[in-house]
């Protein structure tokens, strides 16, 4: 069993307030978030981009794994994760991760790299974790 952990701290209220966002590892520490990174794309980071950091994240390394347990080694794997966050009533819901992966592994077939990578997809434990439509465009390509 392995527990990661994170923390935010915030000030002010929810549209002009500023918060930061500290991961255990220290990669991020005391980055700065709010409304103008969340929705209006100024610098620094935002709940979505860092579930969408851990999505592909989680994907890619499972995918490596699948390969390893069918006696292949990927020359790359290159994983895109978009989340969407819409407006739900009052709030907002995020709906979709949408997972773009390119390829290059030597000696698989379309069907095995289509095999492996959906089982990647629904094995993830990010994958597992979210409770949102999840969906999967990859590329095999020769290399």
């Amino acid at each position: 069993m392995t527990d990661r952990h994170a923390s935010a701290h915030w000030e002010g209220d929810g549209k002009t307030g500023k918060g930061t966002i500290t991961t255990q590892s220290s990669v991020l520490s005391d980055s700065p978030y709010g409304f103008n990174t969340r929705f209006e794309n100024e610098p620094g980071t935002n709940p979505e981009e860092l579930i969408a950091a851990a999505h592909a994240g989680c994907f890619t390394m499972a995918l490596a794994f699948q390969l390893q347990s069918a006696g292949l080694k990927a020359t790359s794997l290159d994983t895109k994760a978009v989340v969407t966050l819409v407006q739900d009533g009052g709030g907002f819901k995020v709906t979709k991760s949408a997972l773009t992966l390119k390829a290059v592994i030597p000696g698989i077939d379309q069907a095995k790299f289509d095999e492996l990578a959906g089982n990647a997809e629904k094995g993830c434990p990010i994958s597992k974790l979210l409770n949102a439509e999840i969906t999967l465009d990859k590329t095999l390509a020769q290399g």
